[in-house]
């Protein structure tokens, strides 16, 4: 027989946590202790199965809610915590935000749209990873998207967080003035630092953020793929992840030369490509330099090519929850998980 702590983490309320599991979902396990400040009820169970589901209730008076997300997995003898925080009432927020600006002195103006997961403003205790994302006008809703294909940001992330694959993510995402010339040299490095200088800053102190660069991404594909690569080799103290799908390595940038003869950065890379075409090429040079300046494979690099795969929207709307799930994924480790 095995045990796991359960922590179930929700704003002090007039009411008490309790939770319900696979083995007997009617009935209520009650916790074996409470935070001082009433945010933090935890559970002990006990099991002799390898896995087990469970799900947080909200009792107040004759009324029991049940947790709005997915039952959640509980894997034993791999963690002895896990650390949720649900909501228990519906969420009449909009998930992703309308169109914002906001000033800068370094580059143009730029509208961006963020996503925040269902829960962000019920479950006040939880603070998220962020994933800036390039193309703003291609993640979330078709009208906006190139030839109507959008990536479906959103509903993939809604269902790998169903899956308990990874942890509830922000997505902001930006819309260009001058795609071209804000994505490659020397455009880029404007645009850099208007994401480190400007539109950093304000999510962080706008919304419920991880604000350090293991918890900061950026994405893109073609020349957003490009131009996000180099902000995460540039700025790696801000930006300690980068996907990179499809990227036209080599028009117009000279990153390269400089993965050839600077110093390996801190950070997380993702790439994949189609074939034939679709940037296969420079992707797998880009990932053959970076073996040789010593990054590894499924610790802070990862590489796939997608035969037949097509240079477009829908292609890397599909394959985007793997970059997705290598950044911000509930890995099996062999530690506390405090995720």
């Amino acid at each position: 027989m095995a045990s796991i702590l359960i922590h179930v983490f929700y704003p002090r309320t007039e009411g008490h946590i309790v939770v319900r599991t696979d083995h007997e979902w009617e009935r209520n396990v009650d916790p074996v202790g409470v935070s001082d400040d009433g945010t933090n009820h935890v559970f002990r169970i006990e099991t002799d199965r390898p896995w087990f589901y469970f799900k947080p209730f909200l009792v107040i008076g004759d009324e029991t809610l049940p947790s709005r997300t997915a039952n959640y997995l509980a894997v034993m003898n791999v963690v002895d915590e896990r650390h949720v925080h649900p909501y228990f009432y519906e969420d009449p927020s909009p998930s992703v935000r309308e169109r914002i600006e906001i000033p800068s002195d370094i580059a143009e103006m730029h509208a961006f749209r963020v996503f925040t997961p269902p829960g962000y403003y019920e479950n006040t205790i939880e603070r998220y990873p962020v994933l800036y994302m390039q193309d703003g006008p291609n993640l979330f809703f078709p009208q906006e998207a190139f030839a109507g294909e959008h990536w479906r940001v959103p509903e993939t992330l809604l269902t790998l967080d169903s899956m308990n694959l990874i942890r509830k993510t922000v997505v902001v995402g930006i819309y260009p003035n001058e795609r071209i010339d804000e994505y490659t040299k020397p455009g880029y490095e404007e645009y850099g630092r208007f994401l480190v200088n400007d539109l950093k800053p304000f999510i962080d102190s706008s919304y419920r953020t991880l604000t350090e660069p293991f918890h900061t991404a950026v994405m893109g594909s073609s020349l957003g793929g490009v131009v996000s690569f180099y902000i995460a080799w540039q700025h790696p103290d801000v930006f300690g992840k980068a996907a990179c799908m499809s990227s036209t390595f080599g028009f117009r940038d000279d990153l390269m030369q400089r993965v050839m003869s600077e110093e390996k950065r801190p950070i997380q890379i993702y790439l994949d490509s189609g074939w034939p075409e679709d940037n296969y090429e420079a992707t797998r040079s880009m990932r053959d330099l970076l073996v040789r300046r010593g990054y590894e494979f499924g610790v802070d690099l990862l590489y796939f090519a997608f035969p037949e795969a097509d240079h477009n929207e829908r292609e890397w709307g599909m394959r985007s929850h793997i970059p997705y799930q290598f950044f911000f994924g509930r890995g099996a480790v062999r530690r506390t998980e405090r995720d």
